[in-house]
């Protein structure tokens, strides 16, 4: 049921029926106890994995869709600030030497660079919505839905099985799949 890809199995699209509906029970988590809650949430993030990547892109899609200038632009301007950080951070001598070299130029460089961002500040948001808005509401879910025992059958295959899924690689990156599983 489990499609291969290099050593990595992709969890099947879990029903509308299981994920949000009928089927689907939901709780607000014991906040008090904070290891319950984070099974909870690793748990269905394994579960529900490629129903939770499906969601990431329609919401992403639709900020996108709705805003899809400033999402454009955002997008532009966080990929240039990333580009300009990892070169300033990589190559510190000819930017030290610039600096030095024309101190008037690098002043209106930085006067430009810090009006481009203030100017673009509106679609940086929009751009950081789209991409933390999923994150938000994935959480939510996963947070709140309550495990079923098919859930908890196919979370201890899947660990037995010694199955890799993006998800698990996502987790096991972050620190946080084996603390759980075991």
């Amino acid at each position: 049921n489990m499609a291969e890809t290099d050593g990595l199995s992709v969890s099947p699209l879990r029903s509308l029926n299981d994920f949000l509906m009928e089927s689907a029970r939901f709780q607000i988590p014991n906040f008090k106890d904070s290891d319950k809650w984070a099974n909870r949430v690793i748990q269905n993030l394994l579960y529900y994995q490629t129903n939770y990547f499906l969601t990431y892109f329609i919401v992403f899609t639709v900020v996108g869709v709705i805003h899809p200038t400033k999402m454009f632009c955002g997008m532009i301007a966080v990929g240039l600030a990333f580009g300009l950080f990892y070169y300033l951070t990589n190559n510190k001598q000819p930017a030290v030497a610039f600096k030095k070299d024309h101190p008037i130029i690098s002043l209106i460089i930085l006067i430009l660079g810090v009006y481009f961002i203030v100017y673009l500040l509106g679609s940086v948001v929009v751009f950081l919505m789209g991409i933390l808005l999923p994150i938000m509401v994935i959480f939510v879910h996963a947070s709140m839905r309550l495990r079923n025992l098919k859930n908890k059958l196919m979370n201890k295959v899947e660990y037995l099985g010694l199955k890799r899924t993006p998800m698990g690689v996502i987790l096991d990156a972050l620190g946080l799949e084996q603390d759980f599983l075991m």
